[in-house]
């Protein structure tokens, strides 16, 4: 069994006996990303079938996004592409992304999964979802901290929504946001950050 094998929110809660509710914990605040990328994604957009495609849509969208968001925090953070993560033979795989603490020993180490992203394979977030938390009760476990909150997002590229995993509830943002305004998404992308941060001085 793997990470994809989770179908469904439901069928991680089951399995993990997970609470679901739905809240905000995402307050954005409109944030320009550097306009070096806004001129890139405005000329892809413009010349590119952007949406064509899965693998348009994380080369010209997702990705960049995340290695932009990810030059603010790469002191303190470490960012993996399709790292594969490994608690026991059922949280199992690899997530597309991976914000990380940083480690001491490197690049090369995965140090406590801080925040996994998904993408919607032919736009179902419902199976998105359902891979997303799998891989959350796993980086909850890597962790040994069920009071840290680990925090998941599944995206098609166009639609951004986001999930935490603290103890044993799983809270699903009530707001979802789109790459149509992109000043929104950013600055929630920026404060999910934060969020880990806050409570990483907290420690």
């Amino acid at each position: 069994m793997a990470f994809s094998d989770f179908k469904t929110i439901a069928d991680v809660q089951k399995h993990y006996q997970i609470k679901y509710e739905e809240g905000t914990f995402i307050v954005s605040q409109d944030t320009d990303p550097p306009e070096i990328f806004l001129k890139d994604l405005e000329f892809y957009k413009e010349t590119i079938d952007v949406f064509s495609s899965e693998a348009s849509r994380s080369e010209i969208i997702i990705s960049p996004l995340l290695r932009e968001l990810y030059k603010k925090y790469y002191k303190t953070y470490a960012f993996w592409i399709q790292k594969s993560i490994f608690y026991d033979q059922i949280l199992s795989g690899t997530p597309d992304y991976i914000f990380s603490t940083k480690s001491e020993l490197g690049k090369t180490v995965l140090e406590k999964p801080l925040v996994i992203i998904i993408e919607a394979n032919k736009n179902d977030f419902q199976q998105g979802w359902g891979q997303c938390l799998a891989e959350l009760v796993a980086s909850q476990k890597i962790n040994q901290d069920v009071q840290r909150p680990v925090y998941g997002i599944v995206t098609d590229g166009n639609l951004w929504q986001f999930g935490r995993l603290q103890r044993d509830i799983f809270t699903q943002n009530i707001e979802n946001f789109t790459i149509d305004k992109l000043s929104r998404l950013y600055g929630a992308l920026d404060y999910l950050i934060l969020l880990t941060e806050n409570y990483t001085s907290n420690e």
